[in-house]
């Protein structure tokens, strides 16, 4: 018994470990994500993520979805984000948006400059953080 609580902490630790790669291989052309931080929450099972992303001009995140939510603050540029069942609507820095729980959505930067946001995701610990939808 206890050798096997030893090794499932074992487990839970090696995988903390490759989350930041996950998030790296899932870089798509024309956006840049950075982990800032990652901590469990008091809730079990949960965690918040942090990431700084960046949209080059003119390019797009394209559809996808998280399994928990996110909260999104405009820190530069221009985006307009397309969130399933809803219009599209365009934010600027300092706006901040809402995304429930699997919700299909994408941001595009529609300026110039460089856009970016710090998006934060409250998601169950061990999900892939992003799925891409076709």
């Amino acid at each position: 018994m206890k050798a096997s609580i030893i090794g499932a902490a074992a487990l839970l630790t090696f995988a903390s470990t490759l989350a930041p790669i996950a998030v790296q291989a899932q870089q798509l052309q024309g956006t840049h994500r950075k982990e800032l931080s990652r901590n469990h929450l008091s809730i079990p099972g949960w965690e918040e993520v942090q990431l700084r992303v960046d949209i080059d001009p003119g390019k797009t995140a394209p559809n996808h979805k998280h399994p928990g939510e996110e909260i999104i603050y405009v820190i530069e540029g221009t985006l307009e984000y397309r969130l399933e069942g809803k219009p599209p609507v365009t934010l600027k820095a300092g706006d901040v948006l809402f995304v429930p729980a699997g919700v299909v959505h994408s941001a595009r930067n529609v300026g110039a400059t460089n856009a970016a946001e710090l998006g934060t995701y409250i998601v169950p610990i061990g999900k892939p953080l992003v799925e891409v939808v076709k």
